[in-house]
């Protein structure tokens, strides 16, 4: 533990010291613990380096089961107004198909909110039910017991610093997750992760049913890359234009990605009818699959983007950020130390499809494999059904089909032979 350095924070009133509840990060995995939290009585403070509104590098995307989750977290009526995705427009190779959502318990429709709006209303959703703010405020470092449970987390704002007292921390802050590292969080790159870029440009099919996605991303100098494009529309006049490409530590993206977000903007300029260039290009690097360590301790568990809860075959988080959320505030009521559980929890959930994920994931990052596989696939509409199912997180334990069988299947051999699980 760091000693706190610098001025105290001022004795203000409305600034909490302590919490049964401390949520590190306001972003929806965040926020939506803070918002289940609350609702179970629990004093709750939720924590943000920032002040809200604030951007956050994503495609915008919501799919079904995001929307689902929505649902579920108590925002029944949020997305009235935004708009209805029916699918997926995928493109690749000189061939176009619509795959519409395939059949699910998470209903029929995706959306696409930014992240400017879409965060900000979780955190106040979170706030209605009780929870407490503190924005610009950061978490530095942590006091722990002998026992090595958290005691007290040391807060910075602006040049001051303080603790807050906490029964239970949830850690949300992201995929750098500075106080993960603090706690000992490990983020490993043997297995697939993401870089991806996004912007946002006018659009006369801002109000499209369809989202845009481009098998076949090529960079300005006509190379094959191991990634995908996309166009989301948010239905406000603007569409999210974005491009995300995977890579290993044996095989890094050795890409630019404002060049190559450029290139593709030009590319589906007609397509789209873009009225502007991309603007707002912005960048990130994505650990998913839960290719992370040390995700939990006897008071505190990762969640969301900081427990690389990321689909490792779109880069898609959102839905496990709010699973997470509502995940994590459960197990506090049925655990009494986390190190285990939580883990154990996330595998249970999460575990098989990420371990088949991570390996078809893995493949895609071999450029050669692209053609071979979207090739022939993008001209089968009954293929791209599952590969939008799988890619689209719309699989789920319930399921007896052939499809969701097999992915299973491969999931749990492919686990047997990991030298390192999800969240291992």
């Amino acid at each position: 533990m760091t000693s706190p350095t610098g001025p105290r924070l001022s004795d203000d009133a409305a600034f909490p010291r302590a919490a049964d509840v401390l949520v590190v990060g306001a972003g929806p995995a965040g926020a939506a613990a803070a918002a289940h939290a609350a609702a179970s009585g629990a004093s709750t403070v939720l924590l943000d380096a920032a002040e809200f509104p604030r951007d956050k590098t994503c495609g915008d995307g919501l799919t079904p089961r995001a929307v689902s989750a929505l649902r579920a977290l108590g925002m029944t009526s949020y997305l009235d107004g935004r708009p209805r995705i029916r699918g997926l427009a995928l493109h690749g190779w000189g061939a176009t198909t619509q795959v519409p959502w395939p059949a699910s318990r998470f209903g029929p429709f995706g959306s696409a909110v930014a992240r400017t709006e879409l965060d900000d209303a979780i955190r106040r959703f979170a706030l209605e039910r009780g929870a407490v703010m503190a924005a610009g405020t950061k978490a530095v470092d942590v006091v722990r017991d002998s026992a090595g449970r958290i005691e007290s987390v040391t807060v910075r704002r602006g040049g001051e610093t303080g603790s807050i007292r906490a029964g239970q921390v949830i850690v949300a802050d992201g995929v750098r997750s500075t106080l993960g590292k603090v706690l000992g969080r490990q983020w490993h790159r043997d297995t697939a992760y993401g870089v991806a870029g996004r912007s946002y440009a006018g659009s006369g099919l801002a109000d499209s049913e369809w989202m845009g996605s481009h098998l076949e991303l090529r960079d300005p100098d006509g190379e094959l890359l191991p990634g995908y494009g996309w166009v989301f529309p948010l239905g406000d006049g603007t569409v999210n234009v974005g491009v995300g490409a995977l890579a290993t530590a044996k095989r890094p993206a050795a890409l630019q990605l404002r060049p190559v977000l450029e290139h593709y903007a030009a590319m589906v300029r007609d397509e789209w009818r873009l009225t502007s260039p991309p603007r707002d290009i912005a960048s990130a690097l994505l650990p998913m699959g839960g290719a992370v360590s040390q995700v939990a301790g006897p008071n505190w568990m990762l969640i969301g983007d900081a427990a690389a809860c990321v689909n490792p075959l779109n880069g898609e988080g959102i839905d496990y950020a709010l699973e997470t959320g509502r995940m994590a505030v459960e197990l506090l009521a049925e655990s009494r130390d986390h190190t285990a559980a939580w883990p154990a929890l996330l595998r249970a959930e999460y575990g098989t499809a990420f371990a088949a994920a991570r390996r078809a994931a893995g493949l895609l990052t071999m450029p050669r494999t692209v053609p071979v596989l979207g090739r022939p696939g993008i001209r089968s509409s009954a293929l791209m059904g599952v590969v939008v199912r799988v890619m689209g997180n719309l699989l789920t334990d319930d399921d007896a089909d052939l499809v969701a069988r097999a992915w299973r299947s491969a999931g749990l051999g492919l686990r047997r032979f990991e030298s390192r699980p999800p969240f291992s």
